[in-house]
């Protein structure tokens, strides 16, 4: 009996002190999204679907909340993570929040002024004097706008604009709006989808501005550079299988969109146009020269009046080698 004790005793002293590994827990993330269940999300539900966040001791959780909210909890250190708009960080790091951008999803900044063919809209020129909708006044929308007026040197007193919601295709239909601001790999497929010849002015075409990507802030980097490490592997490698095969990168985002159809002949090619800005040679990278040009649209804007070191907005530290 003694014997029998002793090694009960010594196999649950064992058990103790044997190194516990980063895999071995599963830690719950709740993930700030900042828009709805979308295709245009597709990486995070191929990532999901195929374990690579499990892979990482991670179980993921999508929430569809507001961006600005997302940054606000990732900047009180309340959540570890968002997806946001590259705008976002500069805007909130000159209030204090010491939040850092460790993951470029999208190599492009999606905004476009939309306008159908017969409006005459070619150029950001041809704006002057028109109506034109915007969703709202801020946000990425209204920055990527900024962006192409300055590239152009025209003013937005030159121009009406008109908030309309996210009704772009409509208010563009209807005549509500001579143009309207989209993402270039939205609105314009639904309007070509429904016939309609458009005209899209991009700013991607003018300069790279920081674009979609992952929010930490600085004590998760500190306290668990891992978790951030695994989280862009998941993503990544989500990223990579979406591109590779669209057919079934489509039949996944069907199990976490609601009323996908199996056949969205209109989803499928703004998901097809969405790959465009996640191809890249350099997956996760973000280039200085694109956070300079989104530090100097916002201080053109009157939205950014601190002084600021833009290198430490984001990091590439954490990204695969």
């Amino acid at each position: 009996m003694r014997r029998f004790l002793f090694l009960i005793f010594s196999t649950a002293l064992l058990a103790a002190c044997a190194p516990v590994t980063g895999k071995s827990a599963i830690q719950t993330v709740r993930l700030p999204m900042g828009y709805i269940p979308n295709v245009q999300f597709a990486p995070f539900y191929v990532a999901a679907e195929k374990g690579y966040f499990q892979d990482e001791g991670i179980a993921i959780e999508f929430d569809y909340k507001f961006e600005t909210d997302g940054v606000a909890l990732v900047g009180a250190g309340e959540l570890p993570f968002a997806m946001v708009s590259g705008e976002q960080v500069p805007l909130a790091r000159a209030q204090g929040l010491p939040v850092v951008y460790a993951m470029a999803w999208w190599h492009g900044y999606p905004v476009a002024v939309a306008a159908l063919e017969d409006s005459g809209i070619r150029t950001v020129q041809d704006l002057r004097g028109k109506k034109v909708g915007i969703p709202i006044l801020a946000g990425a929308s209204y920055v990527g706008f900024r962006a192409l007026l300055n590239t152009a040197g025209v003013d937005e007193a030159d121009i009406t604009l008109e908030v309309i919601g996210y009704n772009q295709v409509e208010a563009l239909v209807s005549g509500q709006v001579d143009a309207a601001v989209v993402y270039a790999n939205n609105e314009p497929v639904q309007l070509a989808a429904r016939g309609y010849k458009v005209n899209v002015i991009r700013v991607v075409d003018f300069f790279d501005l920081a674009s979609n990507g992952l929010l930490t802030n600085e004590e998760t980097i500190t306290g668990q550079p891992d978790l951030v490490r695994g989280m862009i592997r998941a993503i990544l490698r989500g990223v990579d299988d979406a591109i590779a095969d669209p057919d079934e990168t489509y039949r996944i985002c069907r199990k976490y969109i609601e009323g996908l159809a199996e056949e969205d002949p209109i989803q499928k090619q703004v998901l097809a146009e969405t790959f465009a800005f996640w191809k890249t040679d350099k997956p996760g990278w973000s280039d200085l020269a694109a956070w300079q040009n989104m530090e100097a649209t916002l201080r053109s804007m009157g939205l950014l009046d601190v002084k600021m070191d833009i290198t430490k907005a984001f990091t590439n530290e954490f990204l695969p080698e």
